[in-house]
């Protein structure tokens, strides 16, 4: 076969996956935001039937030939192919090995188990949720086994999540974090809070549906490209550009919990939304990596939007949208109320001081998990001890407890780590943008999208075309270095609590 015959076929193959990926997200959101109760038992076979035929398009013997030919031909490639032809390698590395009555299984699996974890964490009753995780687990451990036969099967999959990452280089970025920040909680543990209580008044839901419509404008997403639903984990999900969901909940006596759930899944949103055409219908359409989509999502959920400048855009919408409820409530007592540290039970919630140790937490029960030293049904049990060992915190239910996030009901173990390297890649990408940008500035003056504009420029562009150390060093003209991170939370905090 020709090479440009052969990039040709690659080119069909990827649109027709592209395709059935696209209706199979539209149908998991669907599923998570309006679908009644009892669709669970038809969307999981439709997933399994539609799981199914993509697996047969991926796992077959002229794919194989197709993707041996291109690689070996890589040099005659332009970036874009040839870095589709390496992540297909990758993916394949699993699916090659995975008999498909499994892989299917386990599909229908994974789909059953998002509605039993809804049920038990509504009735706070782990019980009913453990058999599912078990076989998550279960599977999770031997798919890691065929597609790295005698590799660690964590190291495994934190690499696929994060790709270079191994529970080497994790637990050492993790004891730098702890080190550093576990002195730091302890001396603001000894200061005054500032007050929070405004932020628990009865805020209405329909009046914080309209304050999600404007934090969407304020941080300049076009609605025309991006909806936004309803649901009990908020989540993002994106087909391309000019398509993307993003979701949140209400609670009607927790204000910041919504605000701060739709600007961080508009993080998400508009990284995907700055990807550039060439990537419409190609599989390297998204980000680069879990860890440097969450630097997104975070860097605007919680260096942009808990910054001051941002308070003090935003909030005389806020007050003037519930005049009674923040009353005598001016900007900055906002500000010192969104950014209160103190060691709590709900990882969405958590400041940022303190946040990586709720991932941290979360860690070490993956570790035990995937290399069977913690059977699942022991699992609240060790998840209560770490917090209160980590936090000081007891952990009143396993609603607040084990069963506050969907991420294993999904099978997803290794993608937790990226919430706090997201955080650090986040820090690191403030100090590089500041050598350019008055960032603080243009949020105050309501001017943000010059801010997307340089991460659209120095991020969002490549899509997966880089690898998340490469962006690293495009950004910032250096790797990786959480010690940017330290300081951030350091010097915000620090000043924040008069220390």
């Amino acid at each position: 076969m020709e090479i440009q015959e052969a990039v040709k076929k690659l080119k069909e193959n990827n649109k027709l996956l592209s395709a059935y990926y696209h209706a199979m997200g539209v149908l998991y959101y669907d599923f998570d935001t309006v679908a009644p109760k009892n669709a669970v038992g038809g969307f999981s076979e439709t997933m399994a039937t539609l799981s199914e035929i993509t697996y047969k398009l991926s796992v077959n013997e002229e794919n194989f030939k197709l993707l041996d030919l291109l690689t070996e031909h890589e040099a005659e490639l332009d970036e874009i192919t040839r870095r589709e032809v390496e992540q297909a390698q990758r993916g394949l590395k699993l699916l090659r090995n995975t008999p498909m009555e499994e892989y299917i299984e386990y599909q229908r699996v994974q789909s059953e188990a998002n509605s039993v974890w809804h049920e038990a964490k509504a009735k706070s009753d782990y019980s009913l949720f453990e058999p599912v995780l078990k076989k998550l687990v279960d599977f999770n451990r031997r798919f890691a086994s065929y597609a790295e036969p005698g590799q660690d099967p964590y190291d495994y999959w934190l690499n696929e999540y994060e790709e270079g990452f191994t529970q080497e280089v994790l637990d050492k970025y993790f004891e730098k974090v702890r080190s550093a920040l576990v002195p730091l909680i302890r001396s603001i543990g000894e200061k005054q809070q500032p007050e929070s209580g405004f932020l628990h008044k009865f805020y209405p839901a329909w009046k914080q549906r309209a304050l999600s419509d404007h934090l969407m404008q304020v941080m300049e997403i076009n609605r025309d490209d991006c909806a936004i639903g309803e649901t009990e984990h908020p989540f993002t999900t994106g087909f391309n550009k000019h398509d993307m969901r993003i979701t949140t909940h209400y609670y009607e006596n927790a204000l910041e919990s919504s605000m701060y759930s739709v600007i961080h899944e508009g993080g998400h949103a508009i990284y995907e939304m700055g990807n550039c055409d060439e990537l419409t219908g190609s599989p390297l359409f998204g980000g680069a990596s879990c860890g440097m989509h969450e630097s997104q999502s975070r860097f605007y959920e919680n260096i942009i939007g808990r910054s001051k400048a941002f308070i003090e855009l935003v909030f005389p919408k806020i007050k003037e949208m519930f005049p009674e409820e923040l009353e005598g409530v001016d900007a900055d007592m906002f500000y010192k109320a969104v950014n209160r540290a103190e060691p709590s039970l709900i990882r969405t919630e958590a400041d940022e001081l303190t946040y990586s140790l709720h991932v941290l937490i979360r860690y070490e029960i993956e570790k035990k998990l995937m290399h069977g030293e913690l059977d699942t049904k022991d699992v609240p049990a060790e998840w209560n001890r770490l917090y209160k060992e980590y936090l000081g915190v007891d952990v009143p239910c396993d609603r607040e407890g084990c069963l506050q996030d969907s991420h294993w009901s999904g099978g997803s173990f290794g993608y937790f780590p990226s919430y706090s390297l997201g955080s650090a890649y986040g820090a690191q990408i403030l100090h590089a943008m500041r050598k350019e940008l008055d960032v603080d500035a243009l949020v105050k003056n309501g001017e943000i999208g010059k801010v997307t504009e340089w991460l659209r420029e120095h991020i969002h562009k490549y899509g997966m075309i880089k690898k998340p150390a490469e962006l690293i060093r495009i950004c910032c003209g250096e790797d990786f270095d959480p010690d940017y991170y330290i300081k951030y939370l350091t010097d915000k905090f620090s000043e924040l609590y008069g220390l």
